[in-house]
């Protein structure tokens, strides 16, 4: 009621001794945008991606939110080099570290399609190296595997390969295998395959979800039964065909300035801990194609990945798997055995099988992974979401701001 027509309502009432009665203000109505979100509910979620910047916890980073196929969010924040002044541009290359695993799950799934190979064959059919393993045990001593090591296993990460850690430590620190990291290496995939097919596993096969080597392993399967190396099949089949054009194992020199620094945080403080300069994927050896944890990308370009798994396959009229493979890599293979973000675990991802289990804000059904360097990923074919966050922070400290911001995309979705 505007001040006029209040004066008039007063003087009436002052002459009839009437009361006055005066329109309560409109109820605000929450704005929805065309994929079902709230834009009020979404500046949660830059906030949260601002602060952290501001209080010199995070360089930067680069938020996607995709849902039918269509942009919520799209966005960088902050720098991809503080002492340079570069801002965050939503085309930095990232250094993708485990999301490197989906890209060579794919790929070992479109070999699969083919006919190639059986996911229940032993891996020693297709490298030799394998036929005699032994099994560490605990207390000392190996012994032989219960059945053979299947390319199941390398999927679902039931191999017994870790990352070092258990009973077969010792001889693991003496071949040099402590790390995920790999692209320093001075030796190709078929020579690192070999020695590392000469170590004990950490335990039987198919027994035990431990997270390590296997994606690389599987990684020099797939250039044996293709006849093409990782990275000219991963390029062939699967990054030229979605144009992914910055995704990779190696940042040519004309994309170098594109490369973000990698930034940590020790005692709490930001700190910087490597440059292009720096970096292996500039000038390293670029002997060893590691499928496990050892290429690049772009949020653009991975996006697109994760939107052609949410298509069942399928992006902008180029199919690169069928409804049915998609169906079972994202199906639930390990249920108790499995670790992760989820109560399950698929063919290269956690999956959520039970709304109580997740504990978190999420779907039945969805699945994702993520990275060492602090980007995470999750794809919701319920809501028909991609959630995904990129960035270079390592080591992470307490931060939860990758866990959090899909928390924070899903309580803007009201729709």
């Amino acid at each position: 009621m505007n001040k006029t027509v209040l004066a008039v309502a007063l003087a009436c009432a002052a002459l009839t001794h009437a009361p006055v009665t005066v329109a309560a203000p409109p109820k605000a109505t929450e704005t929805v945008n065309a994929q079902g979100f709230s834009p009020e509910r979404l500046k949660r979620l830059d906030a949260a991606i601002d602060e952290q910047i501001a209080g010199k916890q995070l360089a930067g980073g680069v938020m996607v939110v995709l849902r039918d196929g269509k942009p919520v969010v799209f966005k960088a924040y902050g720098q991809r080099d503080i002492e340079a002044g570069k801002a965050m541009g939503t085309d930095t290359i990232f250094r993708i570290a485990s999301m490197s695993k989906a890209l060579t799950t794919v790929a070992a799934m479109i070999l699969y399609e083919e006919g190639r190979f059986m996911l229940k064959d032993p891996v020693a059919r297709y490298l030799p190296a394998f036929a005699n393993l032994q099994v560490a045990l605990p207390g000392g001593g190996t012994e032989k595997p219960h059945r053979p090591l299947t390319i199941h296993d390398l999927l679902t990460h039931t191999a017994g390969m870790s990352y070092g850690a258990g009973p077969a430590k010792a001889a693991y620190d003496a071949a040099g295998m402590k790390d995920w990291y790999l692209v320093g290496n001075n030796e190709t995939l078929a020579e690192w395959t070999d020695r590392f097919a000469a170590l004990p596993l950490q335990s039987q096969p198919g027994e035990q979800f431990i997270y390590g080597y296997a994606t690389d392993v599987l990684g020099r399967l797939i250039e044996v039964v293709s006849g093409q190396p990782l990275d000219q099949f991963i390029k062939t089949r699967i990054t030229d065909p979605l144009r992914m054009a910055d995704t990779g194992f190696v940042v040519p020199p004309e994309k170098v300035d594109r490369l973000a620094n990698v930034y940590g945080l020790e005692g709490g403080q930001l700190k910087l801990m490597e440059t292009a300069a720096k970096s292996d994927f500039v000038n390293g050896p670029h002997k060893l194609m590691s499928g496990g944890a050892g290429m690049v990308s772009t949020a653009g370009d991975y996006a697109r990945l994760l939107q052609m798994l949410l298509n069942k396959g399928e992006l902008d009229g180029v199919r690169i798997l069928a409804p049915k493979t998609v169906e079972l890599m994202s199906a639930d293979h390990l249920s108790d055995k499995a670790r992760g973000e989820g109560d399950g675990f698929g063919l290269g991802f956690w999956v959520n099988t039970r709304a109580s289990s997740f504990q978190e804000l999420g779907s039945v059904g969805a699945y994702g992974w993520g990275s060492a360097y602090f980007p995470q990923y999750t794809i919701d074919p319920k809501e028909r979401l991609v959630i995904f966050f990129m960035a270079q922070l390592r080591p992470a400290g307490n931060s939860t701001l990758n866990l959090r911001v899909r928390n924070l995309t899903y309580q803007a979705l009201i729709r």
